[in-house]
């Protein structure tokens, strides 16, 4: 009971957070934020991905997971060489006192193997929902940033076979 109680309350509050427009970051350098991967490694991003393309699903909200699954079900369908990491970007200082449960909740619904590319955003979770955007939270953030942090690719409106398309275009532009 005390445990659903929790989860009402991240709910409630974490809903009241600032409102962002959404934002064509397309061109611009991924900002310079810091995460945790389900493996407990801390991250910088987008630093520790350069010289190589990667590629940001991030989500705002737990229902985005059905958007970020969709992405991957297709890039893989479509088998797409990218490395994808999924950034649950979650923006407040309350979820930040319950990071531990919320991580530990992910990783009982997420397979060992791919917790390296699941790294949640707490700290600098606003910083980036202020840099993209978070109307629509559902919706994924899906950012390809190129060998050097700058993002070539950007999409917030949900999945799409089009969309996914694009993206595979803009990364054979890459290559």
């Amino acid at each position: 009971m005390k445990a659903l109680f929790n989860l009402f309350l991240i709910a409630v509050l974490s809903g009241c957070a600032t409102q962002y427009p959404n934002q064509n970051v397309e061109g611009t350098v991924f900002p310079n934020v810091s995460g945790t991967s389900l493996e407990k490694q801390n991250i910088n991003l987008p630093e520790a991905m350069l010289g190589k393309a990667a590629l940001f699903l991030i989500g705002y909200k737990q229902d985005s997971q059905f958007d970020i699954d969709r992405w991957l079900i297709g890039l893989d369908m479509k088998e797409v060489d990218v490395v994808a990491y999924e950034l649950p970007t979650i923006a407040g200082m309350f979820p930040r006192m319950f990071s531990t449960q919320i991580d530990e909740g992910m990783r009982r619904g997420i397979p060992k193997e791919l917790w390296g590319g699941v790294i949640t955003i707490y700290e600098d979770g606003e910083r980036i929902q202020a840099f993209t955007g978070n109307e629509k939270p559902n919706n994924a953030r899906v950012v390809l940033l190129d060998d050097i942090g700058k993002i070539v690719y950007f999409y917030d409106r949900g999945f799409s076979v089009t969309a996914l398309n694009n993206l595979i275009g803009r990364l054979s532009t890459l290559k």
